[in-house]
């Protein structure tokens, strides 16, 4: 009884940090500079260099590519689901190949069951996710098939500008979306310590929240992204607010 009692409090802990770490990041977001928030800068300004492009054959190949890495994900999604179906299919035989492993605790099978469908959920989550992303990217395709040429005197600076904007918002929100189900990835890896201990899934748990955190607001990457981007409209005098807006 012990035992299942601490597999439902690393069950929830786990649902705490998956929950609370994704309503934190994108709360966060709003005020502070992170990966998200930059890329969609970034974004943006692809859609309006695109208007500017006479051909757009890169741009199209370039949303061609960010729904085929969606489209890989989502495939292998449905693998990993079919893999673990199976496994519920032979509980006992399962139980038994883990028993006899140095580091592993066999639960009970309700419990080893409810592991894996908490790991089938999880890649579920991913699936949708994916496929979303995709459907997005492929919206994203269609504007670009559909925006104005440069040398188009009927639309008007503002009209462009709208369509960037739409078109920038639309491949954010796909970007955000591929964001969340590659999470699903790292948090399904926090599960798998579960069939260790439940004691491993909270550190596992802990520990993914920890990494995602620092690579989305302390990474590298984000200095760098952050460096190539010039945020003067706040203040162009480059005074203290300016600074404050790079951090």
């Amino acid at each position: 009884m012990t035992t299942h009692y601490l597999d439902f409090l690393a069950l929830i802990w786990f649902l705490a940090c998956w929950g609370g770490y994704t309503w934190y990041s994108r709360n966060r977001a709003d005020s502070r500079a992170c990966l998200s928030n930059t890329l969609d800068l970034y974004r943006e300004d692809w859609m309006r260099v695109m208007l500017k492009r006479e051909n757009r054959i890169s741009d199209a190949s370039v949303v061609g590519n960010l729904e085929r890495n969606g489209a890989f994900f989502a495939s292998s999604c449905l693998l990993i689901l079919a893999g673990i179906i199976t496994a519920l299919g032979y509980t006992s035989e399962a139980m038994e190949v883990f028993a006899t492993m140095p580091f592993g605790v066999v639960p009970s099978r309700e419990i080893w069951e409810l592991r894996l469908v908490v790991l089938m959920v999880v890649f579920v989550y991913a699936f949708f996710k994916f496929t979303w992303s995709m459907r997005m990217y492929n919206f994203v395709a269609v504007m670009i098939g559909s925006a104005p040429m440069p040398d188009d005197s009927k639309t008007s600076p503002a009209a462009r500008e709208a369509f960037a904007r739409s078109a920038g918002a639309i491949c954010n929100q796909a970007g955000d979306t591929f964001n969340l189900g590659l999470r699903s990835y790292y948090y399904a890896l926090a599960v798998v310590a579960w069939f260790i201990h439940p004691l491993a899934l909270i550190a596992a748990a802990t520990l993914v929240v920890y990494v995602l955190y620092r690579r989305e607001f302390h990474s590298d990457a984000l200095a760098s992204l952050r460096a190539g981007k010039v945020f003067e409209e706040a203040n162009p005098a480059g005074t203290g607010d300016d600074a404050k807006s790079k951090n």
